[in-house]
């Protein structure tokens, strides 16, 4: 028996004898497939080489199969099948989703997200598990390994290559302190020289752009504490005379069971925008395209 290596075959006749099978005659074949009757002729005389058979033969209605042609008719058209299941992907269904998303997030958008995520994922994907993952440093590295799926940062933040990001909410700055706090009823830039602060170090360090706008009017805040989470944070000002200046939206969420007050910040720049962040090899990931119009919908509702 004569063996014939794959890749000296060309793969574009199997569609072309798959047609000849089933109408029997080359000119129809030759329509389905768009070839014209000569390149179609030639097309028939590679197949005969190749398989080594007159696949059509003349019989007294017309053309007929020979055995080996008969033989292949049902094979080919089901591998046919499912190379086109292979190359066509299937319609998106959250419902039926079984995976890990991998969540890297700051406490901030873990209190002002993760629950209403997860209520809606239990309706609408209940085989999707949420995982949150701390934000640190090698994050980047992390989310194009695949080990983190998505990961949020305000939009100043300088993103690595690789790395692609969408609009996700808009918020502002506060100074938060403790009711009754002696600062009085407002708060002016020369407070930050009186009162201590209390500072969230997500990824080491103890400075920011705040502290640069400080300095350029000679002031420099002093530090009370150094935390790695926004909640212990407003724990120590609850109970301090420190402050700490964050996320609105975030602070409002806990004013009233820690006992806290809300002050507007003398700065420059107190708008905080917050993007969803990803990596480039993930970007036509169906399940990830419908996630962030989730997540979309639950910031801005």
């Amino acid at each position: 028996m004569r063996q014939t290596h794959l890749r000296s075959i060309d793969l574009n006749l199997l569609p072309v004898l798959d047609a000849l099978l089933r109408h029997r005659n080359a000119t129809r074949a030759g329509d389905e497939v768009g070839l014209s009757q000569p390149a179609m002729s030639r097309a028939l005389g590679r197949l005969r080489a190749l398989l080594d058979d007159p696949l059509l033969v003349r019989g007294p209605g017309g053309n007929v199969l020979s055995p080996r042609a008969e033989a292949l008719r049902q094979p080919l058209a089901t591998l046919l099948a499912q190379v086109q299941t292979i190359l066509v992907e299937p319609p998106f269904d959250p419902a039926s989703e079984k995976r890990v998303v991998r969540l890297a997030m700051s406490d901030v958008q873990a209190e002002l997200l993760l629950a209403p995520l997860v209520r809606h994922l239990a309706a609408e994907a209940p085989g999707v598990v949420l995982e949150w993952s701390p934000i640190n440093r090698e994050m980047p590295d992390r989310m194009r390994a695949g080990e983190i799926d998505l990961a949020f940062a305000l939009d100043s933040t300088p993103l690595p290559p690789g790395v692609m990001s969408e609009p996700l909410m808009e918020d502002r700055l506060a100074v938060v302190m403790r009711r009754g706090h002696p600062s009085g009823e407002a708060w002016s830039i020369a407070d930050y020289a009186r009162f201590p602060s209390v500072i969230i170090s997500l990824l080491g360090g103890n400075s920011s752009q705040m502290d640069g706008e400080l300095g350029a009017s000679g002031i420099t805040r002093s530090i009370a504490a150094i935390v790695p989470t926004f909640r212990a944070a407003v724990e120590i000002v609850a109970v301090t005379d420190s402050v700490t200046t964050i996320s609105r939206a975030f602070a409002l969420r806990l004013a009233e069971p820690l006992g806290l007050v809300l002050r507007e910040p003398p700065l420059r720049e107190t708008r905080l925008g917050l993007v969803s962040i990803w990596g480039e090899h993930r970007n036509s990931d169906p399940f990830l395209i419908w996630f962030r119009g989730v997540l979309r919908a639950i910031a801005n509702a």
